[in-house]
């Protein structure tokens, strides 16, 4: 029997006592009343209803315990796990709420200016990724415009991920050009314990978070090192915290590598040394949880405000050309997918300076276990993408890539003419 149709049954079983003590009390009462006009009858009546009366008495001593919530009533309106009866196991469970509309939003725009580096000839493609095209309870897209010279341009979205991308093609990549134009709506993304939600996730995305990718390992070291974290932990939330926690202690921020790092946890694994950039940390949680049996993934964005946490964890200014950042998601039965972001714990410590003792890192601590705060646009979660067209399937994608001619030219930090620049700025709803 399943457990809802079991606490049905256990409160509809107290309804129904309820209703056999009442008819008894007045079965007893009728009994009474004949007995009064029965004056032949009068002692035997008396004897009757004195032994009647402690049957009844012996009978509600017995039903006592299943009748005393009987008050509650059963409708449609009225389920039994949010009005569970006193006493049973539903009782001691959370209630299964529905998930809240965040009340406070932010709009932010997001333009992409293209310029193509003087001198470059032949045909070139331009393949630009968006912000994730599904709507969330955390972030919304508004609206693309763009314009251009070129030869072609439109949206295309993959499987992969909720990956949407816009490619533009020009025939000759002399003085070609694009600007792109994104509005994006955010709120801040919380972690309730408190409220089970009832929606669970597809298998297949599920069983995807589980499997190993390029970068990101989930059997093998990773698995026997996950063993070692979680130990005899058998709560997953627990499990999760222990291997956040493993994370940011054993992990170092290096502010020296480029972009978000390469995200190679297997790299990670076998040289013992852990950490780099948010693609390498976060990388390094998402593979320790696949190792323990839990999904995870990595989400791949764009910093796009300051921050009200600490000043390196957001925009100094409107320029995010270089403010892509990886965050992590870890999904949990009944609580669907909780953001965490150990990165950025590491990232305050070595940039804001903070103590391994500081109070403010405490409680830093306690906030990126579960919350995102927005100031910060998710792309894709997409892991070794399989873009039409091309040959390569790269292991995770959020710059713009550029084709010259059929060859892919070097990421934009290390080229001598950088071909795009991102700005990113509040605006009102």
């Amino acid at each position: 029997m399943k457990r809802r149709d079991f606490l049905a049954s256990v409160l509809a079983l107290a309804v129904t006592a309820g209703e056999a003590q009442a008819a008894n009390k007045q079965r007893a009462k009728k009994a009474g009343t004949s007995a009064g006009s029965d004056k032949k009858n009068k002692n035997k009546t008396t004897a009757s209803k004195s032994s009647s009366r402690k049957t009844s008495t012996r009978r509600d001593k017995r039903t006592s315990r299943a009748v005393a919530p009987a008050s509650a009533s059963v409708s449609g309106d009225q389920s039994v796990i949010d009005h569970p009866v006193q006493g049973t196991s539903a009782s001691r469970l959370p209630a299964v709420k529905a998930l809240e509309i965040p009340s406070e939003w932010r709009t932010c725009e997001i333009v992409t200016l293209v310029k193509l580096p003087a001198g470059t000839q032949g045909p070139a493609k331009l393949w630009l990724p968006l912000p994730m095209n599904q709507d969330s309870l955390y972030q919304r897209v508004l609206s693309h415009t763009w314009q251009g010279n070129t030869l072609s341009a439109g949206m295309r979205r993959l499987p992969d991920g909720d990956l949407e991308i816009l490619t533009c093609e020009w025939r000759d990549a002399t003085d070609a050009s694009f600007r792109l134009v994104s509005q994006v709506a955010t709120a801040d993304r919380q972690f309730d314990v408190s409220r089970r939600s009832a929606a669970p996730d597809r298998d297949d995305i599920l069983r995807k978070n589980l499997q190993s990718s390029s970068l990101i390992p989930a059997e093998g070291l990773v698995q026997q090192l996950a063993d070692r974290i979680v130990g005899r932990i058998k709560d997953p939330v627990a499990q999760v915290k222990a291997i956040y926690d493993w994370v940011i202690d054993n992990s170092v921020y290096d502010p020296g590598l480029l972009g978000c790092g390469t995200g190679d946890v297997n790299k990670q694994l076998s040289s013992g040394r852990y950490g780099g950039r948010s693609a390498d940390i976060n990388g390094l949680f998402v593979a320790l949880c696949r190792g323990s049996g839990i999904p995870a993934r990595c989400s791949y964005g764009l910093r796009t405000g300051p921050s009200s946490l600490f000043p390196s964890l957001g925009l100094t200014g409107e320029d995010a050309t270089q403010a892509f950042h990886v965050r992590a998601e870890f999904y949990i039965p009944g609580y669907g997918w909780v953001g965490v972001d150990p990165s950025d714990v590491r990232r305050a410590i070595t940039l804001d300076n903070l103590s391994e003792h500081e109070p403010r890192l405490a409680s830093l601590r306690r906030v990126l276990f579960g919350v995102w705060e927005m100031n910060w646009v998710a792309l894709n979660t997409g892991n070794d993408v399989r873009i039409p067209s091309l040959s390569e399937s790269p292991a995770f994608i959020f710059e713009p890539r550029l084709y010259i001619d059929g060859k892919k030219l070097g990421p934009q930090r290390t080229l001598a003419a950088p071909y795009y620049r991102i700005s990113a700025r509040p605006i009102r709803a």
